[in-house]
């Protein structure tokens, strides 16, 4: 049974409290914020074994395995670097770090120390998420030739960081795991209209060596709510709304084919509609799968799914995209080593 503490009951760190009071694999969940207001909020709703607002007494108490960081993006580096120093496992939400170089110490910390180190990527645990993967893998959309997503709302405006760094993880983390491979060029746009130096608005575009593209459109500033994302095959298309209560993933057998002129300036186009299939989903919260594989990682001395080097991947694509939107959306070469991920697309 494990003790962890948990820094930071803003925002997420409350549902990151009650994951692990609830898992069996937790004994003791101790809390750290400089906000009393916020640690008397949670002492309150959970039983928790203790609370402080210095995260010195979390790391400096031996019986302390592991620590969770819940905090601004600004304070994730020197906080999960003082715990891997402490000898303590760590769970650090996305971005995983403000650059990349601060990424690669960690891991190489955490490595050094024989510690786990895992980053929220907290989507690559969605049921739905997890079900487009097999499909992509099957093989049944056929060859990936793009995906589309947009996540868009009105709100929350982030005081550190830009929307870029604050809601374009979640798509990205997801298209890496989907496809098995990461981009080799990104571009990206957006404009700060609220927050001047903070853009609320962006359109990233990415290519792929295999060819696949990419375009993530990210905004605070938009009437509605938009967790949509489509994926077009060669085969068939899938659609996944988020927040769809029942059928958040839809399958659609359309497409069109191309024949080769057989006379001189003739083509013929043919276009498929068939049926629309929404798969069966499994029921699980998916933060809560995400620290059971974060527990069980420590316990049985494995690797997360969303370790140290996928938050690295997803933090230098958004550095790459920060200096493209910094320089009027020109494009950006990457340079990825794409090793770690073991799960490939499948060819057709």
């Amino acid at each position: 049974m494990l003790t962890v503490g948990v820094i930071g009951c803003g925002y997420w760190g409350p549902n990151l409290v009650r994951n692990l009071v609830e898992n069996r694999r937790c004994q003791n969940v101790l809390v750290c914020d400089l906000d009393r207001a916020r640690l008397d909020y949670v002492t309150q709703r959970y039983p928790v074994a203790g609370a402080t607002p210095d995260f010195h007494d979390l790391l400096d108490d031996p019986a302390v395995d592991a620590v969770v960081i819940a905090t601004p993006l600004s304070t994730h580096f020197p906080l999960a670097q003082r715990a891997l120093e402490s000898r303590k496992h760590v769970f650090v939400e996305k971005p995983f770090a403000h650059t990349p170089a601060q990424a690669r110490t960690l891991i190489d910390l955490a490595e050094e120390q024989g510690k786990v180190i895992m980053v929220g990527h907290t989507f690559e645990y969605s049921p739905a998420v997890q079900k487009i993967r097999e499909v992509i893998r099957s093989g049944e959309l056929g060859e990936i030739y793009y995906i589309s997503s947009s996540r868009v709302n009105l709100g929350l405006h982030q005081k550190d960081v830009s929307v870029l760094w604050d809601l374009a993880p979640h798509d990205l983390s997801m298209i890496f795991s989907w496809l098995g491979e990461y981009p080799v060029k990104v571009a990206a746009v957006g404009r700060d209209y609220v927050q001047p130096g903070l853009p609320d608005v962006a359109f990233v575009d990415l290519v792929f060596r295999s060819g696949v593209l990419a375009h993530v459109q990210v905004s605070w500033l938009s009437p509605s709510k938009l967790r949509n994302t489509t994926i077009v095959g060669s085969r068939k298309m899938l659609v996944y709304d988020d927040t769809e209560h029942l059928e958040k993933v839809k399958i659609f057998d359309k497409g069109v084919n191309y024949r080769d002129p057989e006379t001189f300036g003739e083509y013929q186009l043919s276009y498929r509609a068939g049926d629309i299939v929404s798969p069966k989903l499994d029921s699980y919260e998916p933060l809560q799968a995400e620290i059971e594989d974060f527990l069980r990682s420590i316990q049985e001395e494995g690797k997360p799914r969303a370790d140290g080097v996928s938050g690295l991947r997803v933090v230098q694509v958004l550095e790459a995209a920060e200096r493209s939107l910094a320089n009027g959306g020109e494009p950006e070469a990457l340079h990825l080593d794409e090793s770690p991920i073991a799960t490939r697309r499948v060819p057709v």
